[in-house]
């Protein structure tokens, strides 16, 4: 589907069909899908792309919406890249009656809570950002206390409330997705092991709930210090190794250095991945998780990153260097922005309106605002083959239920 085509979609009920580029955050806006299908890229700010002077506006037209990004201190590479592909949106969008307004915050709370501050005086009716969880806090206290929505992009679903949206892949529906998909081929014991760490505590949860939801087993949880999984492996035994291995998936959600370690050393205990299959999320997305011989055949979710790569085309054409994964956000923000502006009318930015079920259809695939926060994703699954991920169940065109 091309760009232009994306832009002349009907509607999924109420919704806007939108051609985006979605995308996949870590903890905090951290890169985990890269520019291949389903490559990765490495977690933190680097990137070549220009960096615009602080602020500024882009676009003329009559709506306001601001963009809340780090343009100075920590993470400003990021926030500069988020800036460009909020430029990018409006080039692709042919000129939206749209006016972004964008505000620098520091990296910091007190920035954003600031920048947030300037926004709405300044009359925007929805703000977009900021990135990290604390500065999304900061500045949600001023635009939900202004009575306008507000879009984040943290992957922390803890910052989640009602008007205040999450426009990121959250670890929560990769758990849902692998394990329902897990189930659906069979598999029906489930043991996992999981790094003490926020990314841990932050799935641990959604994976009881997943397996609890499903009516499988959850034969055995080992928490570990990161780093340091032998004990947890000890523990666990003859529950994920061996022929009379109890489990038959074992849940592994930790990043690629992590993985480093934990795979070696459940291969040195006698774990077999074709007895138990290895299920873990998406920052499993790495050339280095895929080379590791205990997570062959091995399944995580993760979005259809092909619409990333005409995403990072344009982007690069336009200003000369590779945009970090995180870049997308803006532009799936601003595009949103855009597209219901342009069919909404005064009711664009309304709860009703942004947290319609039947969601938003981007070239990444299918997601929705829920009414009290986060949002639900269309995800894919993948299987490691031979050192590379192979999609075994594409992600849905349409999403159930919330919760399902």
């Amino acid at each position: 589907m091309t760009r232009a085509n994306g832009l002349k979609s009907g509607l999924v009920g109420m919704a806007t069909l939108l051609l985006l580029a979605a995308c996949v955050g870590g903890p905090d806006g951290g890169g985990r899908v890269s520019n291949r299908a389903p490559a990765p890229q490495a977690e933190g700010p680097a990137t070549d792309a220009p960096v615009p002077a602080a602020g500024g506006r882009i676009g003329t037209g009559s709506v306001k919406v601001a963009l809340v990004v780090p343009l100075s201190g920590p993470g400003s590479a990021v926030g500069a890249a988020m800036r460009n592909a909020a430029e990018l949106a409006i080039e692709d969008f042919q000129k939206p009656d749209l006016q972004i307004l964008v505000k620098d915050d520091r990296g910091a709370p007190d920035g954003a809570r600031e920048a947030a501050q300037a926004a709405v005086a300044d009359g925007a009716e929805l703000v977009l950002g900021p990135l990290f969880a604390a500065n999304v806090q900061a500045a949600a206290g001023v635009v939900r206390a202004a009575g306008k929505p507000l879009i984040a992009f943290s992957t922390d679903a803890g910052v989640a409330a009602r008007g205040t949206y999450l426009l990121s892949f959250l670890p929560q529906a990769e758990v849902d997705r692998v394990v329902d998909e897990s189930v659906a081929s069979g598999r029906k014991s489930f043991a996992a092991m999981i790094p003490d760490s926020s990314y841990g505590n932050a799935v641990e949860a959604q994976f009881r709930e997943a397996v609890a939801r499903k009516g499988a087993r959850l034969v055995a949880i080992e928490r570990y210090p990161v780093g340091n999984p032998a004990p947890a492996i000890g523990r666990l035994g003859g529950l994920i190794t061996g022929p009379a291995a109890q489990a038959d998936a074992l849940f592994l959600p930790d990043t690629p250095d992590g993985l480093a370690t934990v795979a070696p050393a459940l291969t040195k205990a006698g774990f077999a991945p074709g007895r138990v299959r290895p299920i873990g999320t998406a920052v499993w997305n790495d050339p280095r998780v895929f080379a590791l011989p205990a997570l062959q055949g091995g399944w995580f979710a993760a979005p259809d990153a092909a619409g990333f790569n005409g995403f990072s085309q344009r982007y690069q054409a336009r200003f000369g260097a590779v945009p970090p994964r995180v870049a997308t956000l803006a532009y799936d923000a601003v595009s949103l922005m855009a597209a219901l502006s342009r069919q909404f009318g005064s009711q664009r930015f309304a709860d009703t309106t942004l947290t319609n079920p039947s969601g938003f259809s981007g070239v990444d695939g299918t997601f929705r605002f829920r009414p009290d926060g986060p949002s639900d994703r269309a995800l894919a699954v993948y299987e490691i083959r031979s050192g590379a991920p192979t999609i075994v169940s594409p992600a849905p065109r349409t999403l159930g239920p919330s919760g399902t």
